[in-house]
């Protein structure tokens, strides 16, 4: 290799070491600063006074940088000064007084809680990322007798695309040619793949399992169901609450009412109280450095990391502050079915067969034929006898599979037919085992028929099964007066069954994103704070609206990122928790800032009749520091 190749080599290494580092640049220089701090300190004590100066200015310039900037550039932007400039002034302030330490330990102190402000937004971009990687980038084009790929975006309505088995639907259109069955959890959250035909719709970013089918385009790459999901995610994540709101307004108030006064004590005590100049810079000095909201940040943010610290360790994430303080506000949780209130995955839940027929010896050949399709009906089937029989399966002697309706097979000469109602014959569904099928479908099951030699032999119910620790979940929430909602894209009947079983309040059906949205503004307009429960994509937007939004730890990566609280065990239960760890957080947090507002006053009053020297002053201040920090971390038991 030429030195060339070899400098461009290190080149693009670099260039790809610091683009690693460069979302975490802002805690690295908190950690640097602190590290300085540390440094200035041990120099001050037991070396060299200026030394510990110089290591004390590079604290201020490295912690302080990235804030400084931002503040700079928010003051010239809005014409308005922030918290930002405040707490520079206070470092500042601190400094020319001769206390170092103090000034070093507020731009610290503010670089943390700006790293991790800057780690949150870095999270919240990842996830229409994720959503974009679901929507196919090309498609295959049918076009005068030829096929070609080509991208989605060049995509016009009256197209038609071929879709093969296996392929992702890269548009919204309806089938013109073939049968086949889709997944479409990415849309409706439906555990069970849909059967679709001639003249039937689809959706983009939902999966073709098993035939061909050419689709004509009903709808433009940017106006699909799908690229609608991801226009509500970002509109959801851009709204601000009204907390968020309010400190913003407060932080405006907090500086100018500080700086004002700190301005006033420069002149007014000299010439009405007749203080000389040097007594009232000293004592303005001092008033910036104790108004400053040292205490205050710390009132919240040790108080916040210990609760998502605690809550870590019981398979909670929380993935910031606010999200853990509006839990112990919540009126009401909507929770999605599959997957979350349920498993997520078919079972067999009862077999019925024919009177002198043998249903060990049925329900075994049924499972040597399905064994042969990766059907989720058919793989449950196969899973139900595997945990119930000892006994290897049989190989079909011939196998037919019948896109939309079921499979043909011949096993020891006998001719089988496993599938839907309409394959085997309706007439016969409505007379065998009296009537049995409807009372099954009407508790929420999939039924799958199974004839032999043109006869009905046999009925498999399948029903994704409640959860076992749902119920105690949902119950613990009612105890603590929060209203249960179930929002589900499944059919009235089997949402109904499910809704029963589960003990929720009500429940919503036939759910798409974008109706799961506005079930949820409706929710929160009653309720005021709302959280939503669910694991799958299209949850998502339902997810990102919500004030708290709650994935399941085995969900899809695009709810994991979208949602704020992750249950990394799938444990239901640990939401009545985590409320519970809410609450327990706010109230330490209210007594936190009770106190620290209360030295902070107590301390300007002292400063203001001349009773209070600069070091009372600092052990006034950080003292009220530390006793709020060592009250937060009780949270971590």
């Amino acid at each position: 290799m030429n030195s060339e190749a070899k400098t461009l080599t290190k080149n693009i290494q670099k260039a790809g070491f610091f683009e690693k580092i460069k979302p975490h640049a802002e805690l690295i220089a908190a950690g640097l600063s602190g590290g300085l701090i540390a440094a200035g300190w041990i120099l001050d004590k037991y070396g060299n006074g200026a030394d510990s100066i110089i290591a004390y200015l590079l604290a201020f310039v490295i912690g302080g940088f990235a804030k400084a900037k931002e503040g700079i550039e928010a003051t010239y932007e809005n014409k308005e000064l922030n918290v930002e400039m405040l707490m520079i002034f206070a470092a500042i302030g601190s400094a020319i007084i001769g206390y170092w330490t103090e000034g070093a330990v507020l731009i610290f102190i503010f670089a943390v809680s700006g790293a991790l402000e800057t780690y949150t937004m870095n999270k919240s971009h990842k996830e229409i990322s994720s959503l974009m990687k679901l929507q196919p980038e090309e498609a295959l084009l049918i076009a005068n007798g030829y096929e070609k790929r080509v991208p989605v975006s060049v995509l016009r309505i009256g197209d038609f695309i071929l879709i093969k088995p296996g392929e992702r639907i890269p548009s919204d259109g309806i089938i013109i040619k073939g049968s086949t069955n889709i997944d479409e959890a990415a849309i409706t959250g439906e555990s069970m793949p849909v059967s679709k035909g001639m003249e039937e719709n689809v959706f983009a970013g939902t999966v073709n399992m098993t035939g061909s089918i050419t689709v004509q385009v009903t709808k433009a790459s940017h106006d699909t169901l799908f690229h609608k999901i991801i226009l509500l995610v970002q509109s959801a994540q851009s709204e601000k609450s009204p907390s968020q709101l309010f400190i913003e307004r407060f932080e405006g108030t907090y500086v100018k009412v500080v700086l004002s006064v700190v301005l006033l004590m420069f002149f007014l005590p000299h010439f009405i109280l007749g203080w000389s100049w040097q007594e009232a810079f000293y004592r303005a000095m001092i008033l910036l450095v104790v108004a400053s909201p040292c205490a205050l940040v710390a009132s919240i943010m040790p108080a916040t990391l210990s609760a998502i610290s605690n809550g870590a360790r019981h398979g909670i994430l929380v993935k910031g502050g606010v999200h853990l303080e509006n839990l112990s506000h919540l009126g009401a949780i909507a929770f999605d079915k599959t997957g979350t209130l349920t498993k997520g995955k078919p079972e067999v839940t009862e077999v019925i067969v024919k009177e002198g027929l043998d249903k060990e010896n049925l329900i075994w050949k049924a499972a040597s034929i399905e064994s042969h399709s990766n059907h989720p009906l058919a793989t449950a089937i196969v899973k139900y006898v595997k945990l119930n029989m000892n006994k290897e399966l049989l190989y079909p002697e011939n196998l037919e599979d019948v896109p939309g309706w079921g499979v043909r097979a011949t096993i020891n000469g006998e001719q089988w037919k496993i599938g839907k109602a309409a394959f085997i014959g309706n007439d016969q569904v409505d007379k065998f085992a009296e009537g049995k099928a409807k009372d099954l479908a009407s508790l929420g099951n999939t039924l799958v028929f199974i004839e032999i030699n043109d006869e009905l032999s046999a009925i498999i119910a399948m029903k994704d099964v409640v959860r076992e620790e749902t119920k105690l979940a949902i119950d613990h929430l009612k105890k603590q007066g929060i209203r249960t909602v179930m929002l589900t894209g499944d059919s009235e009947k089997t949402a109904r069954a499910i809704a029963a079983e589960s003990h929720v309040d009500e429940f919503f059906a036939e759910c798409l994103p974008e109706v799961k949205v506005e079930k949820l503004k409706t929710l929160k307009t009653k309720f005021k704070t709302v959280a939503m429960v669910g694991d799958g994509i299209n949850d998502a937007p339902a997810l990102a609206i919500a004030n708290v939004g709650i994935a399941m730890g085995g969900g899809t990566d695009v709810a994991l990122e979208t949602a704020d609280i992750v249950l990394m065990k799938n444990d239901l239960p640990r939401i009545a928790e985590a409320i519970d760890l809410s609450k327990r957080m706010n109230r330490i947090i209210k007594q936190n800032v009770i106190f620290s507002i209360t030295v902070i006053m107590i301390l300007i009053s002292s400063n203001f009749f001349q009773m209070l020297d600069l070091p009372y002053g600092v052990i006034g201040h950080e003292g009220s520091t530390i006793l709020v920090i060592l009250n937060s971390l009780r949270l971590l038991k």
